[in-house]
């Protein structure tokens, strides 16, 4: 291999530290942290609801590891902010009934009264991220659409 394959082949998996600067990386850095958090609150109290979050935690750095390395750009066939969205908009639901079910089921257990409360502030992080990814990417996606239909 010459110096130039090698520097294109490692360059792919480096983190980009702006992408990690941009609002769209504060934002996944935020989930990734608040999963950890509930995590965390979970495994000191009420055990049962560990795989929602450890999922969701495991779904969101492998978003934060590929956006970030800007490794899914070599998927072009796949719809990475359709993706992105459905990511959101389920982890936002899974969110709001776990976070509803350790509040009324933990009978007074601080852990779990701190991860539904941490739960719900997650569930507005994943919406606010869910409304920035259909009003910048998908919606200018439709209408790249229609221009070219209408052309």
């Amino acid at each position: 291999m010459s110096g130039q394959e090698d520097a294109d082949s490692t360059r792919g998996f480096s983190l980009d530290k702006e992408f990690l600067n941009s609002p769209k990386g504060r934002i996944l850095l935020a989930e990734l942290v608040l999963c950890f958090v509930i995590l965390i609150c979970f495994a000191a109290s009420i055990s049962s609801y560990l795989a929602a979050a450890l999922i969701e935690l495991i779904i969101t750095l492998i978003f934060l590891v590929l956006f970030s390395s800007h490794y899914h750009l070599r998927f072009a066939a796949l719809n990475w902010p359709c993706m992105d969205f459905l990511r959101c908009v389920s982890a936002a639901v899974i969110f709001v009934v776990v976070s509803i079910v350790a509040a009324t089921r933990s009978s007074g257990e601080a852990g779990a009264i701190a991860a539904a409360l941490f739960g719900f502030l997650l569930v507005g992080v994943f919406s606010y991220d869910a409304y920035n990814i259909y009003k910048t990417e998908i919606t200018d996606q439709a209408s790249e659409r229609e221009d070219g239909v209408r052309n």
